[in-house]
């Protein structure tokens, strides 16, 4: 992920579990990363709002990405995925180096050998609602700052998806944590 690397979660009943391989978006649409992308704006804490279905996220509900600075340039993240009644079911975390503008390339120390792409496709302009995807159109997402995204920033998100050759189709929302 982003790729929240989480092994164990168990699919929810008629939820989409997408395939490790599975592609969505249509790779002959140029894909286009934030040419403007300001990394510090970046960090902290986003809400999963909207994903692509990947295995290893299967089942997970208040999915959380939080980003931080590190000395050397790099930025921490880590993910976690909680079940529906808002305990931790899984978390992640790894490095992203910053490899071009908008762009990152992800490791999780769970998975030493292995780096994503992964792209800022957009961001509204406080920051307050991102899309990423990965290049190769194996996950997507859409995250924000709080659990509940507003309807105008989601079409504009869902609007670069679709930009970007993303099928809308395949696109599932993630519901958050109830509150309670």
């Amino acid at each position: 992920m982003m790729a929240v690397l989480l092994a164990g979660c168990a699919v929810q009943p008629g939820e989409p579990r997408g395939g490790l391989f599975e592609v969505y978006r249509d790779l002959s649409v140029p894909l286009s990363s934030k040419a403007v992308f300001a990394p510090e704006r970046f960090l902290g804490l986003w809400y999963e709002v909207a994903r692509y279905p990947v295995p290893f996220e299967a089942g997970c509900v208040g999915v959380t990405a939080e980003y931080a600075a590190l000395p050397d340039g790099r930025i921490a993240l880590r993910n976690t995925c909680r079940n529906r009644d808002g305990s931790i079911r899984a978390a992640i975390a790894g490095t992203a180096e910053i490899t071009g503008p908008g762009r990152l390339q992800v490791r999780f120390a769970a998975v030493p050998f292995a780096a994503a792409d992964l792209w800022v496709l957009w961001a509204d302009e406080d920051y307050r609602t991102i899309v990423l995807g990965a290049p190769d159109g194996r996950a997507g997402w859409i995250l924000n700052r709080d659990p509940v995204i507003p309807a105008d920033r989601l079409a504009a998100a869902r609007r670069i998806l679709a930009f970007n050759g993303y099928d809308l189709d395949r696109l599932m929302r993630v519901p958050p944590v109830p509150q309670g």
